[in-house]
């Protein structure tokens, strides 16, 4: 039988992006075994992952036992030493990974043995992705992504929204407004002005948060727009939220990832990333973004910030508008 091992370590939106890659081999290998190495982070969400055989997270019981294989395959999806690191401890046989011009870290390359011939940096990184699969002799571009919530996590998810003054003829409208990093976090006033801008009667915003300063811009928005603050949610209550909405408005993390998976119409706000690496991908969806002499740049920290300011609360309330004309 055959045995394979991915590595996509973090964060939970790239883990999102590796999903389809497991697909492809879950579909091309369907008696096969497949384990994925994951940060205790990512844990939660490949439990929602079915066809899945084990998860292993560094450093719990056993783990590196459980890791060194030399029957399997591992794939480095990450491209970063401490993955390819990953790949060596595993003493897989066979090592895939991408060349040095399409890896993060470039030594990395070191640790695997075979290496992808370079591949175009501009197109989604899905597509990156699945092309790591050609090493194995498969040529793949369906964007699957195998997730199944609970249907527990959506009730409690009801329950919670009912609770803020949600009611089921509204379309729930999720304005997300974090991001891990400062560079992709859009400003208090303008997500207020958005929320503001809808219809209350057909539609009911809510403000996403996961860490403390995001709270802060939500609760900041929430008293300049009436719109409602949400408890704080675990991954797969995430999930189950995102699968309850007409539209998420959000930067490029993990909400706008999630959504995109799980087929939830997006609108995509764009600063200091590529939105055709790392945006929606589905032709419905809007992406704010304003091309600039400084733009691509990946920083996550910035003085100006004028990728972000160009982005204007008008534009985006017009393609809000524009994705919720088709909501019944």
């Amino acid at each position: 039988m055959d045995e394979f091992l991915i590595i996509r370590l973090s964060s939970l939106g790239d883990i999102i992006h590796t999903l389809p890659a497991f697909a492809a081999l879950r579909r091309r290998f369907p008696e096969s075994r497949i384990a994925w190495v994951v940060s205790h982070a990512g844990r939660s969400l490949l439990d929602l992952v079915p066809g899945l055989d084990e998860v292993i997270v560094p450093g719990e019981d056993r783990w590196l036992g459980r890791l060194r294989r030399r029957e399997r395959t591992a794939l480095d999806f990450q491209g970063l030493m401490k993955s390819g690191l990953m790949a060596m401890r595993s003493r897989a046989r066979r090592r895939l990974g991408f060349g040095p011009k399409n890896l993060r870290e470039p030594p990395a390359r070191f640790f695997y043995t075979e290496r992808l011939p370079e591949v175009p940096e501009e197109d989604h990184v899905v597509l990156k992705n699945l092309r790591l699969l050609r090493l194995l002799g498969l040529e793949e571009t369906r964007f699957e992504f195998p997730l199944s919530v609970p249907e527990a996590f959506r009730e409690s998810v009801r329950r919670r929204l009912a609770g803020l003054g949600w009611t089921s003829g509204q379309g729930l409208v999720v304005f997300n407004v974090g991001a891990a990093w400062p560079t992709k976090r859009w400003f208090h006033e303008r997500w207020a002005a958005v929320a503001s801008s809808l219809d209350r009667e057909r539609f009911f915003p809510v403000f996403l948060w996961g860490t403390d300063d995001e709270l802060r811009i939500a609760e900041t928005a929430s008293r300049a727009s009436g719109a409602a603050v949400l408890p704080f949610l675990t991954i797969a209550g995430t999930l189950a939220l995102l699968q309850e909405s007409a539209l998420l408005v959000s930067g490029d993390t993990f909400a706008l990832q999630a959504a995109c998976a799980l087929d939830v119409p997006v609108v995509g706000l764009f600063g200091p990333t590529n939105p055709g690496r790392n945006g929606p991908f589905a032709p419905r969806d809007k992406i704010a973004f304003h091309e600039l002499a400084c733009s691509r740049c990946y920083k996550r920290d910035c003085e100006t910030v004028d990728c972000l300011k160009a982005v204007t609360a008008e534009e985006v309330a017009s393609f809000v508008g524009e994705a919720l004309k088709t909501h019944a």
